[in-house]
């Protein structure tokens, strides 16, 4: 078995852990040097635009999608649908860890106590099995 298997190679989809696109998934299209990666949304799929960005601010996933190095946003697009990695990416485990921190960031106050008052009908129900198993 291979000792790393995601590269920084074109068509990776990856995260962007810092800057104003922190948060979003992109892909890398191209290398500058060691260092620096272009990475494209596409913008209509994900928000991010075509930019230079270190590796250092990006995540790298298990996803790739099959393009040359500097390849146009409509052949990026094409490639991704194909493959469809965005699909794919939304399954994975990763993806929906992150959509689940989000929606608990975005709970009202209402929300939080409701899901207090589940979690302990939750608890008190697990008790009262476990207690008349012994």
């Amino acid at each position: 078995m291979p000792m790393f298997t995601r590269f920084v190679q074109a068509g990776r989809l990856a995260l962007i852990t810092f800057g104003p696109c922190a948060g979003k998934m992109c892909t890398i299209v191209d290398i500058v040097n060691q260092k620096n990666v272009v990475v494209d949304g596409p913008e209509s799929v994900t928000g991010v635009k075509r930019h230079m960005m270190p590796v250092k601010r990006l995540s790298l996933t298990d996803f790739r999608t099959v393009v040359r190095r500097g390849c146009r946003e409509k052949t990026l697009k094409k490639a991704l649908a194909k493959d469809e990695i965005m699909k794919k990416w939304s399954d994975s485990a990763w993806a929906k860890k992150l959509k689940a921190k989000a929606t608990r960031e975005n709970m009202t106050d209402f929300e939080r106590f409701k899901l207090m008052v589940a979690r302990k009908k939750r608890s008190q129900a697990v008790k009262k099995v476990l207690k008349t198993k012994k």
